[in-house]
């Protein structure tokens, strides 16, 4: 019986060992040629990857596609712009599983709109963290991770008109902007997609003052109306009986600071070189705005909470439904939008490549 057992042991011993030879998972990954390059001068990149101020810490262009990935762990110029939303990701999340335990939820009408301005908040989220990670694989990749970042955006900015209309909004607001809201904000969200796209495409470094133009008028237009029924309320309700006001009025200055370090290269303008790598305005913005993202889901809980009884009754489970259908719609023009814009730029490279031959 001992010999038996003995016996198969060494046969288990025996087919296990060839196991030990087959590679690591680490190296079927990275791959045993491939290390992640040092990071090179602006002057080392093409123009189009050349941000103003920042002299240092790009990462090659045309390496494998794995060296940008695993660029999350290297210390670059884009690293605190991935970690900044990367790590917004979990702290949405704890913050919605802490209010569904605090505050309710149940899935039903009423609160779709708070479903779906979360899903649109890890959306752009997630798309500006693969925009920043993967860019400098190519001129080509660059633009289309872009392109995407402004679909997130763009469904971003609608995500917070549902909730803003459904659980903020008081009937006085109402009576005044009616049932032009949602369509109004659906189109100015897509509007700011397309304008965005194209500014990108048209323009090239240095940027003239008309890219800014075609970037920021139709993102205000749509923050301005998004936030309209916030700001109305803000102004028209006592604070100390509404506990979510409060949020709104920090999500409104966070954002506003977010706004500011988008439209102005601030710190590094005056430290030129300095902040290559910590303490460029557009990791600020990338901070501010993360923190608005986080305030503005307090204050949507907080008025669904409040409001989850009634929504339904007040603006009919009609309203409810479309509104929130418009959302996948939305999506699919900006992804469209995104795709056509990609197919001009994708000719306009290829003519570029054609001259340089």
């Amino acid at each position: 019986m001992l010999t038996d057992i003995l016996q198969r042991f060494r046969t288990l011993t025996l087919s296990v060992k060839p196991l030990s030879r087959l590679p690591h998972i680490s190296d079927l990954v990275l791959g045993s040629r491939l290390s992640l390059g040092a990071t090179v001068t602006a002057s080392e990149v093409p123009t189009l990857f050349q941000e103003p101020y920042i002299l240092s810490g790009y990462r090659p262009v045309q390496q494998d596609w794995r060296c940008y990935l695993f660029s999350l762990f290297q210390q670059h110029n884009e690293s605190l712009n991935v970690w900044t939303h990367l790590l917004t990701v979990p702290v949405l999340l704890i913050s919605w599983w802490a209010n569904v335990g605090a505050l309710g939820y149940t899935m039903d009408a009423a609160s779709l709109p708070l479903s779906l301005f979360m899903v649109s908040a890890l959306t752009y989220l997630c798309l500006s963290v693969a925009a920043h990670l993967l860019q400098s694989h190519s001129e080509r990749a660059h633009y289309f991770f872009f392109f995407m970042d402004y679909v997130g955006v763009a469904v971003y900015q609608y995500g917070c008109s549902l909730g803003h209309y459904f659980y903020t909004s008081e009937p006085t607001w109402r009576e005044i902007v009616g049932w032009l809201f949602l369509p109004g904000a659906a189109l100015l969200a897509w509007l700011s997609c397309a304008g965005c796209c194209f500014a990108k495409y048209k323009y090239r470094r240095p940027y003239p003052v008309q890219r800014k133009i075609c970037q920021l008028i139709p993102t205000s237009m749509a923050y301005v109306l998004d936030i309209s029924p916030v700001a109305h309320r803000l102004l028209t309700v006592s604070w100390t009986h509404e506990s979510s006001l409060t949020f709104h009025a920090l999500q409104i200055a966070s954002f506003l600071l977010a706004a500011f370090f988008f439209s102005c290269p601030v710190p590094e303008r005056f430290f030129p070189g300095r902040c290559d790598f910590v303490g460029q305005g557009h990791q600020a913005f990338h901070v501010f705005l993360s923190m608005c993202t986080l305030l503005q889901l307090e204050a949507l809980f907080r008025d669904y909470a409040r409001r989850r009884e009634t929504v339904v009754e007040v603006f009919g489970e009609r309203q409810l439904w479309w509104g929130c259908a418009t959302f996948p719609v939305l999506l699919m023009c900006c992804f469209l939008t995104a795709l056509l814009t990609m197919r001009y730029t994708d000719k306009k490279l290829q003519e570029q490549n054609d001259k340089n031959l």
